[in-house]
């Protein structure tokens, strides 16, 4: 890419400017659902807690995608609640999580994830010098476009749909969620 152009292409958040994971300080995370998140306990126990990530966590187990999520990582998981799957259309979630859709289902989850520690205030940085917008790389193959709107992270998937996030900077043992109002989508 040429100078002229980099200057106006946004900044792209990726493992290689992902913030290192820090040390941190036990019950100084947000609740998720009105449970306690814990930073010593991976993604996948921390997101089986929360009774508004029930649906993420069912589809997660139909992907077969439990074991990574517990694995060392570090990952950033953009995490829709259950009312954003009761968003999509009716069926879709009973569709995906059928195992001939394994394939579909596991393209979907692994948009909202990224490889790194990402944290909000990262997102907000890499937003700003990106003159409001940043583009977020995912292990699924989905660039998702961070932005700012009303003093919150919007995130815009590949289809068009756009994302707020609900509670940042949720820290786990392996990596950091965040949680999203919205399911992201690839173009398919």
């Amino acid at each position: 890419m040429t100078n002229m152009f980099r200057k106006f292409a946004a900044p792209m958040i990726a493992a290689s400017i992902a913030l290192a994971a820090p040390a941190f300080a036990e019950n100084m995370n947000p609740m998720v659902g009105g449970a306690e998140m814990f930073s010593n306990k991976p993604i996948a126990a921390n997101a089986s807690a929360a009774p508004n990530l029930t649906t993420l966590v069912a589809a997660v187990k139909a992907a077969g995608l439990v074991d990574t999520l517990a694995g060392p990582g570090p990952f950033t998981v953009f995490a829709p609640t259950n009312a954003a799957f009761d968003k999509l259309p009716a069926g879709t979630v009973a569709n995906l999580v059928k195992p001939e859709n394994k394939e579909m289902l596991t393209h979907i989850l692994t948009c909202h994830v990224a490889k790194g520690v990402i944290t909000a205030e990262n997102i907000v940085k890499t937003i700003e010098m990106g003159k409001g917008k940043a583009t977020i790389e995912t292990l699924g193959g989905c660039n998702l476009t961070a932005m700012m709107k009303d003093g919150k992270v919007m995130l815009k998937d590949p289809k068009g749909d756009i994302a707020t996030v609900e509670v940042a900077d949720v820290k786990q043992s392996n990596g950091m969620v965040h949680v999203i109002d919205t399911v992201m989508l690839p173009k398919m």
